[in-house]
């Protein structure tokens, strides 16, 4: 099967998150938001096929993802036998579809756990709430914040990106993002989502500013009915606690009894990254996987 590949659009996103919106799991990762911040960076591409919408980066490797749409309407035992992924593999398949493709390729696939794309879930009322043992040390720290600093939130829109712009710049500035590869990818993601707010679909956000200077700021989605996914959090290391108080705030003012999940994307294996998610105390994972078709095509 020859997929024809092409840029991402704007002018598609609508219908792709209508595609999304009918996989049995939602990933971080298939966000068109995501997609469109990272386009660049990874050189993301997308081929529409009947139902499906393949995804393939060409950056740092070629490497196809999984295809989005009603994963349980598809007959994979053809569509597997006649997709031609670089090597055999797909990468960041959410669990229920390696399920789904384990059962149609009759066990002509390998499986690998690919934990640094895993996506961390937490209980919205426990991160506005924190409560316990387990979230004295977050607790303190926004009680901190909320002592020492007279600070105020507002929502991000395309009204207040221009401010968000320049905590960014600050920020990478603090950071010599430059200097470090992830950092100066990330830069550009975050701009290119900020420059482009007001042509995305669904973005939200928050600002907390204190005595009129922009202490933080927070970009997120509804990625499905139940979840809210945040993009990018950055905040001014002056301010002690303020990434604690941004995550709490935020979603303190972003209240709907439908939203259970917060979804805070990935660790990357990166051990100082994870460690800092852990400390939430993740509720549970969107688990990806990294998927070898063993069909005779692949030999």
């Amino acid at each position: 099967m020859a997929l024809d590949f092409q840029p991402l659009s704007l002018a598609r996103q609508r219908a792709y998150r209508q595609h999304l919106a009918e996989c049995g799991q939602i990933a971080s990762d298939y966000s068109f938001i995501n997609l469109w911040g990272w386009a660049e960076a990874y050189g993301l591409e997308w081929a529409w096929d009947q139902d499906l919408v393949w995804i393939r980066q060409t950056l740092p490797q070629p490497a196809l993802w999984a295809p989005v749409g009603a994963w349980q309407n598809v007959d994979w035992r053809r569509v597997l036998a006649e997709v031609q992924p670089p090597g055999g593999r797909l990468i960041r398949v959410p669990e229920p579809l390696v399920e789904i493709w384990k059962t149609a390729t009759a066990g002509r696939m390998a499986a690998s756990e690919a934990r640094g794309h895993w996506d961390y879930l937490y209980d919205v009322k426990e991160m506005i709430a924190l409560p316990g043992n387990r979230y004295h040390k977050k607790k303190n720290l926004v009680r901190q914040f909320q002592r020492n600093y007279d600070a105020a939130y507002a929502p991000l829109g395309p009204d207040t990106v221009a401010e968000a712009l320049g905590l960014q710049s600050d920020w990478c500035t603090w950071r010599d993002c430059e200097a470090v590869d992830t950092l100066a990818a990330e830069n550009a993601a975050i701009a290119r989502v900020l420059n482009d707010w007001s042509a995305l679909e669904g973005l939200c956000g928050g600002l907390l500013r204190v005595d009129g200077h922009l202490a933080a700021y927070t970009v997120a989605e509804r990625l499905a009915a139940d979840t809210l996914l945040i993009h990018f959090e950055k905040g001014d290391p002056e301010f002690k606690g303020v990434y604690q108080a941004i995550n709490q705030a935020f979603l303190a003012h972003n209240v709907d009894p439908a939203i259970r999940w917060v979804n805070r994307e990935q660790d990357l294996d990166d051990e100082g990254l994870r460690r800092a998610k852990l400390s939430y105390n993740p509720e549970a994972f969107i688990k990806k996987f990294e998927v070898l078709l063993h069909g005779p095509e692949n030999h």
